[in-house]
């Protein structure tokens, strides 16, 4: 007996998944060896990154294609259309590996980048200020300073007219929020298996009293909403004996001032528990 017109459509859309799926599960494992190639140390061929980010490319287009495709069977065509959950769970996991593998991609690319311009045009900094120091990992540090010249690029003069947070308000989109937890060490061995952060993100232990870390903003941020999301992460992981400090950084301007001297003090005269936002 002839299968109808729509059997025989559904049959077409799971034999495309079935490709994606297998081309996926040959590709994957190539994707991964080649991320591994990139790192600061190593002189990489162009060629070879441009492959990495066309593959990566390739490999978001199936999987997307892939949840298009089943979002529709399970839809219209949900009559002909049997889950196979093996395969959808492999292809979550390549989906996983293949973001991993390239963020740690980028993330390399990017130190290379910042290595580069440091060796051709050496920061100078008149008045050294703590946060380039804010990280022990020289890594850490490098990831910063890539932000806070991204931070840069976006500032521009506002009009004479403008002044106060009215002026303030003109400096861009893109803000970084530093913070630091201060405490009981145990407590904070706790907090670092607890957070979670973004992909550029940075936390690091930076002694055994005292975490410290980057927020990365697209968007401006109200300082009321983000002191409520700290709070609610410190009650509900059981971390409110801790100090935490929060400085919101809307422009590479507001860095020309030496704050270690500022956090140290601020830090002293807190009390056990206490989240305060500095202001800069």
């Amino acid at each position: 007996m002839e299968k109808d017109p729509l059997q025989k459509y559904a049959e077409s859309l799971i034999r495309t998944i079935q490709t994606n799926y297998h081309y996926l599960k040959e590709t994957i494992e190539e994707f991964q060896e080649m991320c591994r190639l990139v790192s600061p140390e190593k002189n990489i061929p162009t060629a070879i990154i441009v492959d990495i980010r066309e593959m990566y490319k390739e490999i978001r287009n199936r999987l997307t294609e892939i949840r298009a495709i089943e979002q529709l069977l399970q839809g219209r065509y949900r009559l002909y259309y049997r889950r196979d959950p093996l395969r959808d769970k492999e292809i979550l996991e390549f989906g996983f590996i293949a973001k991993n593998c390239f963020s740690k991609f980028e993330y390399t690319m990017m130190q290379i980048e910042a290595l580069k311009r440091l060796k051709e045009q050496p920061l100078k900094v008149e008045h050294p200020t703590e946060p380039f120091q804010w990280f022990r990992s020289k890594e850490n540090q490098i990831a910063l300073i890539k932000n806070l010249r991204i931070l840069k690029e976006l500032d521009y003069e506002s009009p004479p007219e403008t002044t106060g947070e009215e002026r303030r308000d003109l400096s861009g989109s893109r803000t970084l929020t530093l913070f630091l937890f201060s405490g009981d060490s145990l407590l904070l061995d706790h907090l670092q298996s607890q957070i979670q952060l973004r992909e550029h993100d940075i936390i690091e232990r930076y002694d055994k009293e005292e975490i410290r870390g980057v927020l990365t903003h697209l968007r401006k941020v109200d300082p009321i909403e983000l002191e409520k999301t700290f709070q609610r992460f410190m009650e509900n992981r059981g971390l409110t004996k801790l100090k935490c400090l929060l400085l919101l950084i809307h422009s590479s301007k507001d860095l020309e001032r030496d704050l270690l001297k500022l956090i140290k003090t601020t830090l002293r005269e807190m009390s056990e528990g206490k989240l305060n936002i500095l202001s800069i």
